[in-house]
């Protein structure tokens, strides 16, 4: 599943140096429950780095918006520490260090994959104990994750029939909108209950699992996932 999960600046400890567009600082803290009752375990990240290196850096999710690169990325007791920098008479990665600078831009949100493994379910908390794939870190000025933005054309076609292949339930679909759609957990739920009336299937535990998926393939068929929603 796609993943997108925002830290405000306050807990990331940014340093800025001057005006060179350097910075460092947390992208993610460990053992903290954020907006989506979401806890990220350490060692979470050893993998992805060993495996597929450095994230990319990308300006509020757009993956088709570089700003700059990250030079190295670390886990420490605390969380995820990454030091970049920003691209040179690059127009939009000049404001965005103008923005780091004023706190305009107010969290550093990192953006990848988590494969249906490498997560447990406790009390309604999601454990993540392994990022499959860390794609990029992104400054953003959205606080929430709920509210972050991405790129759906950019993400490959491949990946996006991945999550939903990994929907068995219709709380995997529900966690699928939240996350990939940014659909908040009410809309999700209101979104879902009323597809399952129209779909005249309602009260039937038996299709849950092929109804979630049949629902999954109809948002993606009529683009709900392409557009970046607010709701």
């Amino acid at each position: 599943m796609l993943l997108l999960k925002t830290l405000l600046l306050s807990n990331c400890e940014l340093k800025m140096a001057g005006d060179s567009g350097r910075f460092e600082g947390y992208a993610s803290v460990f053992g903290v429950k954020d907006s989506q009752s979401d806890i990220v375990h350490p060692g979470a990240y050893k993998d992805t780095l060993a495996k597929n290196g450095l994230p990319k850096m990308f300006w509020n999710h757009r993956w088709d918006m570089p700003i700059g690169r990250y030079t190295d990325a670390d886990e420490r007791a605390k969380g995820l520490y990454v030091v970049g920098e920003l691209t040179p008479g690059h127009s939009l990665a000049s404001d965005v260090g103008a923005a780091l600078r004023h706190l305009t831009v107010d969290g550093l949100s990192v953006g990848g994959f988590v494969g249906k493994g490498d997560w447990r379910l406790e009390n309604d908390v999601r454990h993540i104990d392994r990022w499959t794939e860390l794609v990029e870190v992104s400054p953003t000025p959205m606080p929430s994750n709920t509210k972050a933005r991405i790129d759906p054309s950019s993400v490959k076609s491949m990946e996006m029939q991945d999550e939903i292949d990994d929907i068995q339930t219709v709380r995997d679909l529900e966690r699928f909108l939240r996350d990939a759609g940014s659909f908040s957990k009410g809309a999700a739920t209101a979104l879902v209950a009323r597809a399952r009336i129209v779909m005249g299937i309602e009260g039937d535990p038996d299709a849950e699992t092929a109804e979630a998926k049949a629902m999954s393939h109809v948002l993606q068929r009529i683009g709900a996932l392409g557009t970046s929603l607010s709701i």
